[in-house]
């Protein structure tokens, strides 16, 4: 009789333990949950900071040439559609968006007289506007994106076999995005008017990045994209 009663006794004494370790772990829970809500809260915040230092910087450089505010969208179109084919992962193809809205940021240092020339460009003229990438990169590097967004934009005229700029950097040195941006940004380019030609039309454009697939494009990247306009009715949306 006892030894039961001790027995007893030890059960209650565990039960009781027992319930207040399950009181602890309910409270750890709820606090836990608070903590994220907390954090999905201020994530939430940061992203809509973001959000607005990329329109603000959109802004600043379409007000100085309204043939980017265009460019800039219809970019961010097809690098958008092209990274969501290659199902590549939700943090990529975030960077690649934010990046492709503002890729030219560097262009706010460039000359009007320069950007609008209907003419050929001097060579000096060109050297100036082929430092946009540096420019942007400059301009970006201190703020805190979750994506590489300022390297992305730096990297953007680079080629894959190292005759890009401002770098020279060749193949697997050249992030996913700004390969991904670099054919979006040729593409667009030929497809529209621009101040020195008239536009060149899509074929023109696929032409182009099927005959330097490989050599100046990334290979998939390229064969995403000429899926996208040859299979699945791609078009750039007026903006």
């Amino acid at each position: 009789m006892e030894d039961e009663q001790k027995t007893k006794e030890q059960l209650i004494s565990d039960l009781q333990v027992l319930r207040v370790k399950i009181a602890e772990l309910e409270k750890s829970q709820s606090e836990l949950m608070q903590a994220e809500k907390a954090f999905s809260q201020s994530l939430e915040k940061y992203k809509n900071a973001i959000g607005f230092i990329i329109n603000v910087l959109a802004l600043a450089v379409e007000v100085k040439d309204p043939y980017i505010a265009g460019h800039q969208k219809r970019v961010t179109d097809l690098a958008r559609a092209i990274a969501v084919q290659m199902k590549l992962p939700a943090d990529v193809i975030s960077g690649i968006h934010m990046a492709g809205l503002i890729h030219d940021i560097g262009k706010i240092s460039v000359p009007v007289e320069i950007l609008g020339k209907p003419g050929i460009l001097s060579d000096a003229e060109y050297g100036i506007v082929k430092n946009h990438p540096e420019r942007g990169y400059q301009i970006l590097k201190d703020i805190d994106f979750i994506s590489p967004v300022a390297l992305i934009i730096h990297q953007h005229h680079e080629r894959m076999n190292g005759t890009g700029y401002p770098q020279g950097l060749k193949g697997e040195e050249i992030l996913p995005g700004a390969k991904i941006l670099a054919i979006a940004d040729v593409v667009e380019a030929i497809c529209t008017h621009r101040p020195y030609r008239q536009a060149m039309g899509v074929e023109r454009a696929l032409k182009e990045i099927s005959e330097h697939r490989g050599v100046l494009y990334d290979p998939q990247a390229v064969d995403v994209c000429l899926m996208l306009f040859r299979e699945r009715g791609f078009s750039f949306k007026p903006c």
